[in-house]
């Protein structure tokens, strides 16, 4: 489902994301991109309340190159099938929110985002978890 993670690393190089991209398996990298873009919402928020709208906007536009230059981006639409292409509309359904968020400056769309993002991050884990694959071996 998957493409390779060559994208999204460099993806996730540019958009200054800290430590580890190097050495981080392709599912840790998927990991590492939902709680950047996590991390982005919350720095947005925070913004949104200081009344700090260049940074606001920075961090959300930070947010949208994190969901649609690294996810959206590693999603191998050969493999993944239908599932590839309703995570594809979903990517680009909160990238459109964020969009709206930042002119509106509206806590709540970005809240909305976050929570499907926190559903995707949570459901990723659980692969992993189901899987072993955080240290590259599969449970027998």
């Amino acid at each position: 489902m998957y493409a390779t993670m060559n994208s999204p690393i460099s993806a996730y190089q540019r958009i200054g994301v800290e430590t580890g991209v190097e050495s981080a398996n392709p599912h840790k990298l998927i990991l590492m991109l939902f709680e950047g873009a996590q991390e982005a919402l919350a720095k947005a928020k925070m913004h949104i309340r200081h009344n700090e709208i260049a940074k606001k906007g920075e961090m959300l536009s930070k947010a949208i190159m994190i969901i649609d230059h690294g996810l959206k981006a590693s999603l191998d639409m050969n493999v993944g099938g239908d599932l590839a292409q309703q995570l594809q509309a979903l990517y680009d359904y909160m990238t459109n929110r964020l969009l709206v968020a930042n002119l509106k400056n509206d806590i709540e769309i970005i809240d909305e985002v976050n929570g499907l993002l926190n559903e995707l991050n949570g459901a990723w884990k659980a692969i992993e978890n189901t899987n072993g694959i955080h240290d590259g071996t599969k449970k027998p």
